[in-house]
């Protein structure tokens, strides 16, 4: 059950806590998002679920009463110790809490082992590191299914399509693997203290063949939009790899050019690049 505006003031007030606004503290109260984030991720009996930033357990709380195993990450030393004592006994075997920097364990702690065989991402991130959090996630083995709660317009950014000033690294790394389902606007109102923007439930679902970048691409692209008003032929020559340099010669096979800058070059192109300077593979 998610927590009410009330709840979520007395709770507080209990820990003698103010919200963190460099952590993204704004914490859930609208009931209905909490089970639309729960619909559209289909939580079923038995999932196995991450959680980032789960602060006060309004969402952990209905993952869990919706019969899912969850690993949650909470960097707030004073949440983790509240979500120990008010969840922590009622649900020691299916609840899992990682103290940590989600950054660098984007999985909560979720075994390898378990992650093979098929999890899901529900989480209300904190808005200041949605993308790093996001860049770190993409490595195998991936989720099956994400619903993020985001700042809009990073929602805008990771959904962004070539051809528009959004689009960029993040853009590409999560489009390869994944396809872009209807998700749901969220209002400032549905938390406390209201944001000063609009949010949005990123719904992603992994393609039948997700595609992963290497460490070695994935820093070429980075440096790509960098200077992304620049043309990508002089960008590349600056990087001085021989694959990239031989890359921009098969841009026309994508209805580019060496002259195009890197948001109008298409997702398939940089998949290509990847290919030939890193050899990820697909799953």
């Amino acid at each position: 059950m998610a927590l009410t505006l009330s709840q979520t003031l007395a709770e507080l007030e209990k820990l003698g806590h103010r919200p963190n606004k460099n952590l993204g503290q704004n914490y859930l109260i609208d009931g209905n998002i909490v089970a639309k984030s729960l619909e559209l991720a289909d939580v079923s009996v038995g999932d196995h679920i991450v959680e980032v930033g789960p602060g006060l357990g309004t969402l952990s709380r209905s993952l869990l009463e919706n019969g899912a195993r969850v690993w949650a990450v909470e960097y707030d030393a004073r949440m983790a110790g509240y979500l120990r004592d008010e969840i922590g006994p009622t649900w020691s075997e299916s609840f899992q809490l990682l103290e940590a920097d989600a950054v660098k364990h984007p999985r909560a702690g979720l075994p390898d082992e378990e992650a093979r065989q098929g999890f899901k991402v529900v989480a209300n991130l904190p808005y200041a590191i949605s993308t790093p959090w996001q860049a770190s996630i993409l490595r195998y083995p991936l989720p099956t299914h994400m619903v993020l709660m985001l700042q809009r317009e990073t929602a805008d950014r990771f959904s962004a399509k070539p051809g528009t000033k959004q689009f960029g690294a993040i853009s590409i790394w999560l489009q390869s693997a994944y396809d872009i389902l209807p998700g749901h606007r969220v209002s400032p109102t549905c938390f406390y203290p209201p944001p000063e923007v609009d949010s949005y439930l990123l719904n992603l679902r992994l393609k039948p063949t997700p595609f992963v970048y290497g460490d070695l691409s994935k820093e070429l692209i980075r440096q790509c939009f960098q200077q992304r008003r620049k043309q990508i032929g002089s960008l590349v020559r600056k990087v001085a790899h021989e694959q990239a340099s031989a890359w921009v010669d098969t841009l026309q096979e994508y209805g580019a050019s060496h002259k195009s800058r890197p948001e109008d070059v298409p997702l398939g192109a940089w998949q290509r690049l990847a290919t030939m300077v890193d050899s990820p593979t697909a799953a």
